[in-house]
């Protein structure tokens, strides 16, 4: 496998990149990011000074990934995403100077592995978006999402649960759900959802 970096691509020295990535047309990638194996970052997506990226991630056209955000293993990014990095976001000083880099402390969004954030959606750091968990399209995610979550609104609330294929799944009873793709089972304790031991 080979990196594929088109010219239109801004990518800067320091940037890491791994084996069978993809950077197309005019995407940014900024000083010191990480990218993992396999990973695409789509047209016009901005990946931010630090970020780390795992393998096999998908930033989609016009993605905006802000330091100090750190993506784990398959996690989608849909179109025109924002990731934020300041909990007060000014321009200036209270005495008018313009702020610099140093002026602020910048704060990530986490997602965990194989999580996936739907277009249009804005993720205010700093939150965890959790393992296998999904984020609809055109949310505002404000505080952490369980594993397993398929939340939607403004702000998103969990609507439902989804598993590993991104399915809603089925209410066995007792606590209980299963994918209706897989057959997949997973156990609802106190708000929260985990895989049954197969």
């Amino acid at each position: 496998m080979t990196v594929r970096i088109v010219d239109s691509a801004d990518v800067a020295g320091s940037a890491t990149i791994g084996d069978g990535s993809s950077i197309w047309h005019l995407a940014q990638v900024r000083e010191d990011a990480v990218l993992g194996e396999s990973c695409i970052v789509g047209r016009g997506a901005y990946v931010g000074t630090g970020v780390h990226m795992g393998d096999n991630c998908k930033l989609q056209n016009y993605a905006l990934v802000y330091e100090p955000a750190v993506l784990e293993d398959g996690v989608f990014v849909g179109p025109a995403v924002v990731f934020t990095n300041d909990h007060y976001p000014r321009s200036v000083s209270p005495d008018g100077t313009i702020k610099r880099g140093d002026d602020w402390e910048a704060v990530g969004v986490t997602c965990r592995t194989g999580a996936s954030i739907g277009a249009r959606a804005v993720c205010v750091a700093p939150v965890t978006i959790g393992r296998w968990a999904m984020v609809a399209a055109g949310s505002v995610v404000v505080k952490d999402v369980p594993d397993f979550a398929l939340v939607a609104g403004v702000p998103a609330r969990r609507i439902r649960w989804v598993g590993r294929a991104g399915v809603p799944l089925v209410d066995a009873g007792n606590g209980e759900w299963t994918c209706p793709e897989t057959g997949d089972r997973y156990i609802e304790q106190d708000e929260t959802l985990t895989e049954a031991a197969q």
